[in-house]
C-alpha cells in the first residue's frame, strides 16, 4: 500500500468565537500526527489541538491515547500533553484531530457528534461554569455527569466528557479530566492531560469550559489481527498479546516485587532515594533515609496499597483494551505514583486516607497534580521555617513535620487537612495564593518580600520570563535537565550516574523516542515494544519510514530551537543534584572518575559547578537535536 496521495489527516478547525468550523485535510507524510501537525498549527494560530494518532481505534494495544498540543500557559513553550484511552471513543467521529482557535464570548460547551456517515454536529453551549462545578460529585466531575445529563440522549453509543475545573479559572496550570463512560455511568478511571496547563489555556483562551464527543462512524482498520500477529512473530517469536504482555509486567502486577503499577514497583524500589517533606530528605543520612521508608513507606503506604488495592485487584484501563490494566483504584480512588508522592510523602503525608483526601481535592478542583503538589510543599515548607506566616496565605496551622514523634496517621491526616485549605485559598476570586500567572511569579512577589530564601525551597524548572514546571518526581539530574518540554519524560529518569554532557545527549534521544510514541498516539507504557518495532509498522502500513523517523527528528529538533530554560532558581533544585552525586558515590560506591571531578567541583564551589553542570546538559541536547546534525 502507497497511501501517500490517498491517506491524509482530517482536522475539525473550529473557530469558538463565531461556532463556524471546517474539515481541513493534510497528507500523511507532510505530517504524522497530533504533535507535528500540532505544532505547525500552535505557531500558525495559537490554536489548541487534540486528537488520535494514525493507528487509533486499530487493534494495536494502547494506541488510543488522546493527545493535546499548543502553547502551555505555564510552560509559556510549546507543550504536549497525553490522555490514556480518550482516543477510541474520539475515533467514532471519523476524523483525527480537532484545532480550536479563537475565543467564545461566553464559557461555553463544545458538543461534538457524528451518527454513521452524515456529518459531524458541533455546536457550542453557553454554560455557567460555577453551576456546573457545584452540581453532582462537584468540579471535574460535576461537570462530566452534568454534560451527560445534557447531551448523552444525543449518542448512540457512550460519549466521552473533557472537562475542566475551578484552577483552570484561577490558575495557570488547570488540566483536563475525563473517565470512561460505560452504559451511561461515569466510572471511576479518571485520566488526565495534566501536564502543561491546557484546562487553563482551553477555558482562559477558547472560553471553552468541557468538550463531550461520541459517533458510531467506522473507519477500516489499518491492519488486521492475523497479519500483526505475523509482524510481532517475525521479530519477536511471540505474537502481539503475549510480546505486550511481557512488556507491561511493572505496570500489571511484578512478581519481583510482589506488588505492581507504578505506585508499587516504585515505593517497592525506591529505598533510600525516598523524597519527603519538600525534598529535605536528601540532606538526610542513609540511615535516616532507609528508616523512613521502612517505617512510613513499606510498613504503612505502600503496606496499606497493596492489602486493598494489588491483593483485592481493583485495576482497570484506561478506557481502551490492555494487557497493562494500570489504573489501581481502591474505590473511587485511582492509586497513580506521581499524584500520590506529589501529594503524599513530599507534603509530609504518608497515609492512603489522608492522601486520597487531599488528591481527590485536588482532582476535583482540576489541578495538574504533579505541579500543585510540588506547590503545596514549597508552601508548607515555608510556613514550617517560619518565612510565610499562615494567615497571609489564608490558613490557621503550620505543618507537621518533625519526624520525632510523626504519627503516620494523625499527622499525616493534619498535614492533608492544611494542603486542602491551601487548594481551596487557589482557587477563591479573592485567594491569599494567586496563582493566575504562575507559582514562579507568586514565588518572586514573596521573595521580593520575604528574602530569598523563599525561592531557594521553589523546586521547579524555569522556562523563559514566566514559565515553570514542577519537576517529575524522581530524584535523578534528568528530570532538571534544560529541555525545551520539561514535566515529561523526555529526558533519563534512571538512577545511575551519567556524566552531564552524556546526559544531555541521551536526554535528547529519549525526546525523539517519546515524540514518535506521542506523535502516534501510543502509551509509553508500551514502549517495550513499540518504540522498536513502530517505525516497521508504519513502512509495513504507509510505505514512509524514513520520512517518519526525519519528521520525528525535526520536530524534536524544531522544539527545541525555542529552548529558553532558565538555570535552576532554586538552591534546593542545586541540592538535589550534588546530593545525588554524594548517594552515588557514598552509598552506590561508584568509581568513575567523572563523578569525582564533579564531586570535587561541587564540594569547592557549588554555585559554579552547577552552572557548568547545567550547560553540559543543556550541550549535549543541542549536540543531537540540530536541525543539522554534525
Amino acid at each position: 500500500m502507497n497511501p501517500e496521495n490517498k491517506v491524509h489527516l482530517k482536522v475539525l478547525m473550529l473557530d469558538a468565537s463565531s461556532g463556524f468550523y471546517r474539515l481541513e485535510r493534510y497528507r500523511v507524510g507532510d505530517f504524522f500526527g497530533p504533535v507535528d501537525l500540532g505544532i505547525h498549527l500552535a505557531y500558525k494560530h495559537n490554536s489548541l489541538t487534540f486528537g488520535g494518532g494514525l493507528l487509533a481505534g486499530s487493534v494495536f494495544p494502547g494506541s488510543n491515547r488522546l493527545i493535546f498540543c499548543g502553547i502551555s500557559p505555564c510552560w509559556h513553550g510549546i507543550y504536549v500533553s497525553s490522555m490514556g484511552g480518550a482516543a477510541l471513543v474520539f475515533d467514532n467521529l471519523g476524523i483525527n484531530m480537532v484545532s480550536i482557535l479563537g475565543k467564545a464570548l461566553r464559557p461555553s460547551m463544545l458538543y461534538l457528534n457524528r451518527i454513521h456517515g452524515e456529518e459531524i454536529e458541533v455546536e457550542l453551549v453557553e454554560v455557567v461554569p460555577e453551576k456546573l462545578w457545584e452540581s453532582g460529585r462537584l468540579g471535574v466531575y460535576g461537570e462530566m455527569e452534568a454534560a451527560m445529563a445534557i447531551f448523552s440522549e444525543r449518542y448512540e453509543t457512550d460519549p466521552r466528557v473533557l472537562a475542566v475545573g475551578p484552577a483552570a479559572l484561577y490558575t495557570d496550570f488547570g488540566a483536563i479530566a475525563s473517565a470512561p463512560i460505560r452504559k451511561g455511568i461515569l466510572t471511576p478511571v479518571d485520566t488526565w492531560a495534566g501536564r502543561g496547563g491546557f484546562g487553563t489555556k482551553l477555558l482562559q483562551e477558547h472560553g471553552i469550559v468541557g468538550i463531550i464527543y461520541g459517533g458510531t462512524h467506522i473507519d477500516e482498520d489499518v491492519a488486521e489481527r492475523s497479519v500483526v500477529d505475523r509482524w510481532f512473530e517475525d521479530k519477536y517469536h511471540q505474537r502481539m498479546a503475549a510480546k505486550d504482555l511481557d512488556a507491561t509486567t511493572k505496570y500489571r502486577y511484578d512478581p519481583k516485587f510482589n506488588t505492581g503499577g507504578t505506585f508499587g514497583v516504585n515505593y517497592a524500589s525506591m529505598d533510600t532515594n525516598i523524597l519527603a517533606f519538600n525534598y529535605r530528605s536528601i540532606y538526610w543520612s542513609e540511615a535516616d533515609r532507609r528508616e523512613l521508608h521502612r517505617r512510613f513507606i513499606l510498613e504503612h503506604y505502600l503496606k496499606q496499597f497493596n492489602e486493598e488495592t494489588i491483593q483485592t485487584k481493583q485495576q482497570k484501563t484506561c478506557g481502551e483494551p490492555c494487557a497493562a490494566v494500570c489504573k489501581k483504584l481502591n474505590g473511587i480512588y485511582k492509586k497513580d505514583y506521581e499524584p500520590y508522592q506529589a501529594m503524599g510523602p513530599l507534603c509530609g503525608v504518608f497515609d492512603h486516607r489522608a492522601a486520597e483526601r487531599l488528591n481527590h481535592r485536588a482532582d476535583t478542583l482540576g489541578f495538574d497534580a504533579i505541579s500543585v503538589g510540588g506547590v503545596l510543599a514549597w508552601l508548607m515548607d515555608c510556613i514550617d521555617e517560619g518565612l510565610i506566616e499562615p494567615e497571609a496565605l489564608g490558613v490557621d496551622r503550620k505543618p507537621r513535620w518533625d519526624m520525632q514523634g510523626f504519627d503516620v496517621i494523625e499527622d499525616s491526616s493534619y498535614n492533608a487537612e492544611l494542603g486542602m485549605a491551601l487548594l481551596d485559598e487557589m482557587v477563591r476570586p479573592e485567594g491569599r495564593i494567586p496563582l493566575q500567572f504562575g507559582a514562579r511569579k507568586f514565588a518572586r512577589a514573596q521573595t521580593r518580600k520575604r528574602g530569598r530564601r523563599v525561592m531557594d525551597l521553589f523546586v521547579h524548572n524555569a522556562f523563559a520570563r514566566q514559565g515553570w514546571m514542577v519537576p517529575n518526581q524522581y530524584w535523578t539530574p534528568g528530570v532538571l535537565a534544560p529541555m525545551a518540554i520539561s514535566g515529561k519524560y523526555y529526558m533519563v529518569y534512571g538512577r545511575e550516574f551519567i556524566e552531564p554532557r552524556e546526559l544531555g545527549r541521551r536526554n535528547a534521544r529519549r525526546m525523539i523516542q517519546e515524540l514518535m510514541l506521542d506523535n502516534l498516539g501510543l502509551c509509553r507504557f508500551h514502549r517495550g515494544w513499540s518504540e522498536e518495532l513502530m517505525p516497521e509498522i508504519i513502512e509495513k502500513i504507509f510505505g514512509l519510514k524514513e520520512r517518519f523517523l526525519e519528521a520525528v527528528r525535526l520536530t524534536a529538533s524544531r522544539i527545541t530551537s525555542r529552548n529558553a530554560a532558565v538555570f535552576w532558581e532554586s538552591e534546593r533544585n542545586i541540592d538535589i543534584v550534588h546530593a545525588f552525586l554524594k548517594d552515588k558515590k557514598e552509598i552506590d560506591h561508584i568509581d568513575d572518575p567523572e563523578l569525582d571531578r564533579w564531586l570535587d567541583r561541587f564540594e569547592k564551589e557549588k554555585h559554579s559547578a552547577a552552572f557548568d553542570f547545567w550547560y553540559e546538559m543543556h550541550k549535549g541536547a543541542h549536540e543531537v537535536l540540530r536541525d543539522f546534525p554534525a
